[in-house]
């Protein structure tokens, strides 16, 4: 049997709740005449062989209960905005939804990994109309979601492919263009929001 057990379907259905709920906050804001908050998203359950592997490594119990709990990301949802203020106005939009409550921030936009990699991680505890592991109903659910800048995301899938091949000569030296290229990615970004923030005040100037 799965690592879920009996919530392997119920997973598929809160993945499904909480797209459809981060797409209602950005028909909102667009009803509100303000820009789209992000350009797309992706979404995952974790499979259940990647869900074991990561129990093992942190020395949980192979278990449901580990799974849902323990670990908080078995639900993932990536959302890829524009520009970085974007990230900022979802992270306002999740903080102020009934529905769920951020309990836990990584920022790696501000303290990017050394690596160069850079996003915004949340974990949220997420009210919804399933029976949880504690046997409550509606039941509470924990979800990932990164928050990333096109540039950011484009960067971080690279990093990923490259990360997995094999017999790589002078891993240092790509190690350090990859470093490099994040950077200059980042600096872009910033120039991009400069640019829109210029446009916008003259817009308002008009």
């Amino acid at each position: 049997m799965s690592i879920y057990g009996p919530y392997e379907q119920i997973l598929s259905d809160i993945l499904s709740l909480t797209t459809d709920r981060i797409k209602e906050l950005n028909q909102q804001t667009v009803q509100d005449k303000q820009p789209k908050l992000y350009e797309h998203l992706i979404a995952r359950v974790k499979t259940a062989e990647s869900m074991v592997e990561k129990c093992q490594r942190k020395g949980y119990p192979v278990t449901t209960e580990s799974a849902l709990r323990r670990c908080r990301d078995a639900v993932g949802i990536r959302i890829i905005c524009n520009f970085i203020d974007d990230i900022d106005r979802c992270l306002y939009q999740l903080r102020q939804a009934d529905w769920c409550e951020i309990i836990k921030e990584k920022d790696y936009i501000t303290n990017a990994k050394p690596n160069g990699y850079r996003s915004y991680h949340v974990i949220i505890d997420e009210t919804v109309p399933y029976q949880d592991v504690e046997g409550n109903n509606p039941g509470h659910f924990y979800v990932e979601i990164q928050l990333r800048t096109i540039a950011m995301d484009s960067w971080a899938s690279l990093e990923h492919e490259m990360k997995y091949k094999h017999n790589i000569k002078n891993p240092e030296r790509i190690g350090r263009e990859l470093k490099h290229c994040a950077d200059q990615l980042a600096s872009c970004d910033v120039q991009m929001q400069t640019i829109r923030q210029l446009i916008n005040s003259s817009e308002e100037g008009d």
